[in-house]
């Protein structure tokens, strides 16, 4: 898995920059659009928020964990629209100081060993991008991936109630993605050799699950899965509004790109961690369908 450090650069180093580009408590993963494109990104943010909230049944007084919570955004909507009590688990020290300096109930802490003396049962949980982290290249080269998503549902499932639900919104590898032996920064720049070479730069020890079937063979015998659907063609927009965003002019948020500049001359690896603010390659993967990005609700049986 991603540890806290690889953690830390991917979240925490642009912690300032991406709260001066989209707001104290913004999103950091896919919106929910559903082909309606005339929406704003916040629009499709709520809407998400309103669909994960809709599906684990979250009323006055739920008790929520939010896993791999980000910058708060769900617990926020959770805790303020549904009346909600809301906890966070993040490995970011960034994101953590962000989310409680609002008021927000979150914790550095790795949401794969939280254990019912922790916090008690809850009654919904939620996982939004979280499992994009959980398996490393190296526990995949190793045949442990499998494991590791297993692992994970097996503790969510000791945290919920029979009958209590549990939202998981993640990227997947696709019907184009190419073997790992070809992944290389050198190769011809948005090919899929390239793009997901940089991919992995970008996310430091992550490696995705191979199609929604793979989550979902995992999830069993302890939960059964209740609905499930795309958001490849949200998350394409999604990020084209996010580079919009980015890119607006605030003087505190350049000063910080400028900072930034003695590491980007002097280390070559961040030049290729931070090639997502030049030629996005995530957005690329989605287009070419190297990669995917599911919604899953699932009930535990």
């Amino acid at each position: 898995m991603a540890d806290k450090k690889d953690l830390d650069f991917t979240y925490t180093t642009i912690d300032r920059i991406f709260r001066l580009s989209m707001g104290e408590t913004a999103d950091y993963s896919g919106a929910k659009y559903d082909g309606d494109f005339s929406m704003s990104l916040e629009e499709a943010q709520m809407e998400k928020h309103r669909f994960i909230a809709d599906s684990l049944y979250i009323k006055y007084g739920s008790k929520v964990l939010d896993m791999a919570c980000g910058w708060g955004p769900f617990i926020k909507y959770a805790s303020q629209d549904r009346g909600g009590i809301c906890t966070g688990l993040t490995l970011s020290e960034g994101q953590a100081e962000a989310c409680q300096k609002h008021g927000m109930k979150v914790l550095v802490k790795d949401c794969r060993y939280i254990v019912p003396e922790d916090f008690g049962m809850f009654d919904a949980i939620s996982c939004i991008g979280g499992l994009e982290h959980f398996c490393s290249v190296e526990e995949w080269k190793e045949g442990k991936q499998e494991k590791v998503y297993s692992d994970f549902f097996k503790t969510v499932a000791n945290l919920l109630p029979k009958g209590g639900r549990f939202y998981m919104q993640t990227m997947t590898f696709s019907k184009n993605m190419i073997d790992y032996e070809e992944l290389d920064v050198k190769a011809k720049k948005g090919s899929a050799a390239h793009v997901m070479a940089l991919m992995v730069k970008e996310f430091p020890g992550s490696w995705l699950p191979y199609g929604p079937e793979m989550v979902i063979r995992n999830a069993e015998p302890n939960f059964k899965l209740i609905s499930q659907s795309s958001g490849r063609l949200d998350y394409i927009e999604t990020i084209s509004q996010w580079r919009k965003k980015f890119r607006k002019f605030n003087l505190k948020k350049y000063w910080l790109y400028l900072s930034l500049v003695p590491k980007y001359i002097m280390d070559k690896e961040f030049r290729h961690q931070v090639a997502v603010f030049k030629i996005s390659p995530n957005k690329i993967c989605f287009e070419k369908e190297i990669m995917d990005h599911y919604r899953l609700v699932f009930e535990k049986i």
